[in-house]
C-alpha cells in the first residue's frame, strides 16, 4: 500500500516509484504486535543472567611502588607493566592508581587484574607513537597489525576498569591523520584477501589506534571511569563475551570518536553511560565487507539501558559494520538531548557489508532534542558490492512507547537500498512526536507498521 498523510502540520510522504508499503494498524493487530514485542523482551532476563562482572582477590599493587609517579612528567609505562605482571602472577587483584597525573604509552591488562582508576587519578596517554607497539586489532572493523590500543587485552578473562578517575587520551595530534590514505588501503587488503600477518601498519603509518580495546576475552568490567580526548573509537570490546560497561562517561570530539561500538561480541551491558563524542555514541558493530565476511561473527545479545546520548552523529546506532550481522539488541529507558546529536536512534549499512540487521527493540526512550528521531538507511556512503550480490537485510525493527519533542529534520527516515534490497518489518508503536518539525520519508520499504503514533500525523 503506497501512501501520503498530513495531520497537525507534520507530513508522511511515500512515493509508489519507490515501491513503499506502509500499514496503520488497527486495534486487533496493535495488540497482536504488542505481544510479539513483550515476548521478545522477556528474553532480556535470560540474557543478562548471562552477564555477570568479574570479582578479583582483595589485594592491593598501588603503582607507586613500582617506580610510577604521578607528576605528568614521568614516564609510568614500564611501572603500569611492573604492577599488572605483578598482579597476575599473585592470583589477581586490583592495580591503584592513586590521586595524580601519570604519564604512559599502552597498558596492556592480563587475567585477574582490575585496574583501578582512584578519586583524583588521571591516566594521560603519551602521544609519542613509539609507545604503542604493533598489535592484531580492529581499525574500523577490519583485521590489521596496528598500534597498540592505549589500553588492551588480547585473550584475557576476568578484567576491569574501574574506579573514579579520568583516562585522557591527548586525541587532537591523533586527529592530523583522520584523512588518512592508508585507511582506504587497509580496506583494499581486506577485499582482497591479503592475509593479516602481512596487513603491517603501526609506525610509519597511520591508522590511529582506538581508545580501550579487549580483544577476544571473557568477563569484561568498564565501570565509572571517565574517559576524555580519544583519538579514535573509545570503547571498543572485539571478539568478547560477557562484558558490562556500566556507569561511565565518554566526553570526546573529533573524527570517528565513537563512544562505545562493541564489535562481534556476544552478552554485552551498556548501562547508566553518559556519551558526548565526535561520532556515534553507541555504535553496535560486526566487521567490514569482505572481511567481515571472512570473519563471520555476529554482535548479538546486547542490552543497553538508561543511558544518556549528548553530542554526536548517531545516539543508539546499528553498523555501519554489519557483515558478521548484528540481532538480538535492546534498548530502553535512554534518554536523547543535543542540539548537535544527528539522529537518535540510528540503523546504518550498504550492499559493500554484507550481513544483517534484526530483531532490534527500543522502548520507553525520550529524546528531547536531535535532528531526525528515528534513521534508517541501507545507502550508507552510497556504496554497494561491485556486483550487487551482498545485500544486507534491515528488518525486525520494534520501536515503541518513546517520546521525541524538538527534532529539526524529521522524525521518520526509512531508505532503503532499491526496489529489490528493501528494508522490512518496521514497526513504530504509541510514540508522540512533536508537531511541525518536518516531514517524515520513508522509501523502498516493506511492511511498516504504524500504531498510535500521537500528534505527528501519522495515525
Amino acid at each position: 500500500m503506497v501512501c501520503s498523510a498530513t495531520c497537525a502540520g507534520l507530513v508522511l510522504f511515500t512515493s509508489s516509484a519507490t515501491a513503499t508499503d506502509v500499514t496503520f494498524l488497527k486495534e486487533a493487530e496493535a495488540k497482536k504486535s504488542a505481544a510479539v514485542a513483550a515476548a521478545a523482551w522477556a528474553r532480556v532476563p535470560e540474557i543478562l543472567a548471562r552477564i555477570k562482572p568479574p570479582t578479583f582477590p582483595a589485594q592491593d599493587f598501588d603503582i607507586t611502588n613500582y617506580g610510577a609517579k604521578g607528576d605528568d612528567k614521568t614516564d609510568c609505562t614500564d611501572a603500569f607493566r611492573r604492577a599488572i605482571d605483578a598482579c597476575n602472577q599473585a592470583g589477581g587483584g586490583r592495580v591503584i592508581v592513586p590521586a595524580g597525573v601519570f604519564s604512559s604509552g599502552a597498558i596492556h591488562l592480563k587475567s585477574h587484574v582490575n585496574l583501578h582508576v582512584g578519586q583524583g587519578a588521571t591516566i594521560r596517554f603519551s602521544t609519542d607513537t613509539k609507545k604503542y607497539p604493533l598489535v592484531f586489532t580492529r581499525f574500523e572493523c577490519t583485521e590489521v597489525m596496528n598500534f597498540s590500543p592505549l589500553i588492551y587485552a588480547f585473550e584475557q578473562e576476568d578484567i576491569a576498569i574501574t574506579g573514579e578517575g579520568t583516562l585522557d587520551g591527548q586525541g587532537a595530534t591523533w586527529h592530523e591523520w583522520k584523512m588518512s590514505v592508508d585507511s582506504k588501503k587497509l580496506v583494499q587488503m581486506g577485499n582482497d584477501g591479503v592475509p593479516v600477518a602481512r596487513r603491517i601498519f603501526g609506525e610509519g603509518h597511520t591508522l590511529r589506534p582506538n581508545f580501550v580495546q579487549p580483544m577476544r576475552c571473557r568477563n569484561v568490567l568498564i565501570e565509572g571511569v571517565r574517559i576524555i580526548n580519544s583519538p579514535m573509537w573509545v570503547l571498543n570490546p572485539l571478539y568478547c563475551t560477557n562484558v558490562t560497561i556500566s556507569g561511565v562517561t565518554v566526553e570526546t570530539k573529533g573524527p570517528n570518536t565513537d563512544g562505545c561500538d562493541p564489535d562481534s561480541c556476544t552478552d554485552v551491558l551498556i548501562q547508566d553511560c553518559s556519551f558526548s563524542d565526535g561520532d556515534d555514541c553507541i555504535a553496535v558493530k560486526s566487521g567490514r565487507d569482505v572481511d567481515g565476511r571472512r570473519v563471520n561473527i555476529p554482535c548479538q545479545n546486547v542490552v543497553i539501558r538508561n543511558c544518556t546520548f549528548k553530542a554526536g552523529h548517531g545516539g543508539v546506532t546499528m553498523g555501519s559494520e554489519t557483515a558478521g550481522g548484528i540481532r538480538n539488541v535492546f534498548a530502553e529507558d535512554c534518554h536523547f538531548d543535543s542540539p548537535d546529536l544527528d539522529m537518535a536512534m540510528r540503523f546504518k549499512t550498504s550492499p559493500a557489508r554484507g550481513g544483517f540487521i534484526e530483531d532490534i527493540y527500543l522502548r520507553n526512550c525520550t529524546v528531547k532534542t536531535a535532528k531526525y528521531g528515528i534513521h534508517l538507511t541501507q545507502r550508507y556512503g552510497g556504496n554497494g558490492a561491485r556486483d550487487g550480490s551482498e545485500k544486507p537485510p534491515i528488518r525486525n525493527i520494534d520501536i515503541r512507547n518513546s517520546t521525541f519533542a524538538t527534532l529539526t529534520k524529521g522524525p521518520i527516515f526509512i531508505e532503503g537500498w532499491s526496489a529489490d534490497l528493501k528494508i522490512n518489518d518496521i514497526t513504530i508503536a504509541d510514540c508522540v512526536f512533536e508537531t511541525g518539525k518536518g516531514k517524515s520519508v520513508i522509501t523502498n520499504a516493506s511492511r511498516i507498521f504504524l500504531s498510535g503514533v500521537k500528534n505527528g500525523g501519522l495515525e
